[in-house]
């Protein structure tokens, strides 16, 4: 097994030049239905999925389509335990108007007093679940991802010390956990699927680990990173 990288190594490798991709729910759909073979999503196990009822060549990202693209930003905070280094996500309460109950990392739109977004996703992770801001180091960005909805969502990857406790915003916030990095940089993890929804074709990348379904964007910014922890070379 190949050793994981320290965050040190992390940090090098989101720093080196490389060529950016369009990555988002309509590019990860477009080509992921062009290779097939795609898993069909078990319905019996995960239950109902939230989805958009914009089709693909209407939303954003789509050659031709107008959709506002809102700049937001996600922090990929990873937590050294004895065990080696963890990913935090979060599961957001089934009471929001926007991906209510699905698993995803703190962050959220570009506010006004936001420098950049590294600032905009530090905020929103200390306002989500109660994590200083001063206590992320942060190691670099990721491609931004472009939901079909207009949210161009930047991940920003830090890294800091296990709090002794979280305060999760109750309001936005059902459940904080932690997955293995190892376990997330596994290709044997990373499934390609489909589903029909109200007539619609869907197909995203998925990594479900235990009973939690990691999917859609969320899914979609950890094969971001596992292509960039896992080149050889710039590019």
């Amino acid at each position: 097994m190949t050793p994981l990288p320290t965050p040190a190594e992390i940090a090098a490798r989101l720093a080196r030049p490389r060529a950016v991709r369009a990555r988002g729910d309509v590019a990860t759909a477009t080509a992921l239905l062009a290779q097939g073979g795609l898993h069909p999503y078990d319905a019996e196990r995960f239950g109902p999925l939230p989805s958009s009822s914009i089709p693909y060549p209407q939303g954003a990202g789509a050659p031709g389509a107008r959709v506002k693209r809102i700049p937001a930003a996600v922090l990929m905070l990873l937590l050294g335990r004895p065990e080696g280094l963890s990913v935090l996500f979060t599961r957001r309460t089934p009471e929001l108007k926007r991906h209510a109950g699905q698993i995803a990392f703190p962050g959220g739109r570009l506010e006004p007093g936001d420098a950049d977004v590294v600032a905009c996703a530090l905020r929103e992770t200390e306002e989500e679940i109660g994590l200083p801001r001063h206590t992320v180091s942060v190691l670099g960005r990721l491609d931004p991802y472009l939901t079909i909805t207009g949210y161009e969502v930047t991940p920003v990857v830090g890294t800091a010390a296990p709090p002794s406790a979280f305060a999760p915003d109750p309001t936005e916030v059902a459940e904080i956990f932690e997955v293995p990095l190892a376990f997330l940089l596994d290709p044997a993890n990373h499934r390609r699927e489909r589903r029909i929804v109200d007539g619609l074709t869907r197909a995203y990348y998925a990594v479900p680990y235990g009973e939690r379904y990691i999917w859609g964007a969320t899914a979609g910014m950890i094969l971001n990173l596992y292509d960039v922890l896992s080149a050889s070379a710039p590019g």
